[in-house]
């Protein structure tokens, strides 16, 4: 049973929103904002409305079947009527219950994806460079926009990390449940023995902070410039180009060498700090919001071992939901990542419901 109160929250706000913009009170820069959430309750609100009026037609029908001057007809029609609002009561109560659900405010977000071999030497590299080619082809199914930030290769053709940004429709909703470890067996081509390797790889899914989510002050950044260096140390520009930047109140520390300009890797060096130390915030609220961590499909920690892709048997298990395809060269091609994303959000869903009470 839902709280009344709460519907009539969504009544209130809905109506209160419909005065500012019908009358143009509202602030320019939270025009975008308070639309799209007048739009959101637009989605519920006639089933929060019925939600309110059901006492009301359910004792209205009962004194229809309680009077016995009324025909059989109209009883009939009563007992019709009074079962089928009993029906939608059930239906709007679940449709409430899904809308009043904890929202991730970073849901909408873009994502910044890091991918770092672990584990397994060469063959962690060469693993490292799949899960990359995976999210590719995720992105290009999805129309989302993949823009390559840095990449350090290995010498076997794999990556020790790649670093990229992702763009579109709630991007984050969607990709944040790949953090964590995901763990690889196979026999490498280098194997003679036919042996399965076990080797792993590192996946960071940062919301991309934008500079209303945090406020960085230059005074809480140290800048240093030096040489960039291509692999065994030999130098890739004669031009001081490459970017490192720490923010001292956090210690964390980016850089960035990729392009030729020091502006250029600066601009990126600073996407990716922005996105670190904002994400850094996130978890210390998080921890304190222990309650809501709990609800949550793990805990987007990297140290987690999410996910295991056995190339043997040709299955992908998610560890979190214990789901297993078994059509693992689909699921790295993209062609069914949908279906193991439906299932985290579903699960996660249904835990939110049952702390929802």
């Amino acid at each position: 049973m839902i709280p009344l109160q709460k519907v009539k929250d969504i009544i209130f706000k809905h109506s209160k929103l419909e005065q500012e913009l019908s009358t143009g009170s509202v602030d320019a820069k939270l025009f975008a904002k308070k639309s799209k959430e007048y739009s959101d309750l637009g989605n519920i609100i006639t089933v929060a409305k019925d939600y309110i009026n059901y006492e009301k037609d359910k004792k209205d029908l009962e004194h229809i079947l309680k009077d016995k001057n009324n025909d059989i007809e109209m009883i009939e029609m009563a007992r019709k009527d009074l079962n089928e609002i009993e029906q939608k009561k059930q239906i709007n109560e679940n449709r409430l219950k899904i809308f009043l659900l904890p929202k991730d405010e970073d849901d909408n977000k873009n994502a910044i994806v890091e991918i770092r071999a672990g584990t397994g030497g060469l063959e962690a590299s060469l693993f490292c460079s799949d899960l990359y080619k995976m999210y590719e082809k995720v992105c290009s199914k999805k129309k989302w926009k993949l823009d390559l930030i840095s990449i350090s290769k290995s010498e076997a053709g794999g990556f020790k990390e790649v670093i990229f940004s992702v763009s579109g429709n709630d991007i984050y909703s969607y990709l944040k449940y790949e953090s964590g470890v995901h763990r690889v067996q196979r026999i490498p081509e280098t194997e003679t023995q036919g042996r399965v390797h076990t080797s792993a790889a590192t996946v960071a899914v940062l919301p991309e902070a934008e500079d209303v989510d945090i406020q960085i002050k230059d005074s809480d950044l140290r800048v240093d410039v030096f040489r960039a260096g291509g692999p065994g140390g030999q130098s890739v520009n004669t031009t001081d180009s490459a970017v490192r930047i720490t923010h001292l109140p956090s210690g964390v520390v980016v850089s960035q060498q990729d392009e030729k300009s020091q502006h250029k890797n600066k601009a990126k060096a600073l996407k990716i700090l922005r996105s670190r130390v904002y994400e850094s915030e996130k978890r210390k609220k998080d921890q304190e919001r222990s309650d809501n961590r709990r609800s949550q499909i793990g805990t987007g920690d990297r140290s987690e071992r999410i996910r295991t892709y056995n190339f043997p048997q040709g299955r992908v298990t998610d560890h979190r939901i214990n789901l297993t395809l078994h059509k693992l060269s689909e699921f790295l091609s993209g062609e069914i990542h949908e279906e193991m994303n439906q299932e985290l959000r579903l699960k996660e869903q249904n835990l939110k419901l049952e702390n929802l009470g």
